[in-house]
């Protein structure tokens, strides 16, 4: 599925300073950034340009130090810490490059924890939910293991269960394939394009131009400052290869 013309999340004006450092570090200065619905995007730049921090500022699990976030129209910078807590648990999903699952937990119960927590009254909705993601993303016979009895991929691909339980409205995902070897990459970003295609709007980091390569569009920051922006249009496996190519020769001009 592409996107359309609205605008699911906007920053306006996103700067981000850290203080505990002297002098002062600007990780952020003043980033206007626009995400369509249905869009999948990626942040691209050298180590240390900011790409983590932005995702972190626009998705509320850091606060900006000035500048606004919108998401769906309405302001998210001005909520307090249990409400924006609310709005990640049921707005947004989250896939990093390490699960963070319980160790105490088997994959099926991981994946649930979120959906259960918000929505404890409907469990039996979010257990159907849980094993139907499970089955669609080929991870159903190891519901019961152990986080341990599982590959790189298997989990990467039960983060995104978890991510997906509580039918949020944007995914963000901070270098999803950085720990995983070049299959597994490929597993992880099959699913993840599969999820975009189905509508669900994504914003990734990653260091990776073939999986960049997956995106809609590429923006690009360079020391906390967004330089340039990359249309790709809609990704097939048949032009994959010269898309890659494409995208490494314009990331390459911007010294990447």
């Amino acid at each position: 599925m592409s996107h359309d013309d609205r605008i699911i999340l906007e920053s306006r004006d996103l700067s981000k300073t850290y203080y505990s450092t002297d002098p002062p570090t600007q990780v952020l200065n003043g980033i206007d950034l626009t995400v369509r619905q249905g869009e999948f995007l990626v942040v691209m730049g050298a180590s240390g340009s900011g790409k983590s921090t932005l995702l972190y500022s626009i998705s509320g699990m850091d606060r900006p130090t000035s500048g606004n976030v919108l998401l769906q129209g309405s302001d998210i910078t001005s909520l307090k810490d249990v409400e924006l807590s609310r709005v990640r648990l049921t707005e947004m999903g989250f896939i990093f490059q390490q699960a963070y699952f319980l160790s105490n937990l088997n994959i099926r119960d991981n994946i649930l924890l979120p959906a259960l927590k918000a929505n404890p009254k409907e469990k039996d909705a979010a257990v159907a939910r849980v094993d139907a993601l499970m089955e669609r993303f080929g991870i159903a016979h190891v519901k019961q293991h152990g986080i341990t009895q599982v590959s790189g991929g298997q989990i990467q691909r039960a983060s995104i269960c978890r991510a997906l339980a509580c039918s949020p409205s944007i995914l963000f995902a901070d270098e999803p394939t950085g720990a995983l070897n070049s299959s597994m990459t490929t597993e992880v970003m099959d699913t993840l394009t599969d999820v975009h295609r189905e509508g669900t709007t994504l914003v990734m980091v990653t260091h990776d131009p073939a999986c960049a390569a997956r995106a809609d569009r590429v923006i690009y920051l360079r020391d906390g400052l967004l330089v340039d922006s990359r249309e790709l249009g809609t990704w097939n496996k048949d032009g994959a290869t010269q898309r890659e190519d494409e995208l490494l020769a314009w990331l390459r001009k911007k010294g990447f």
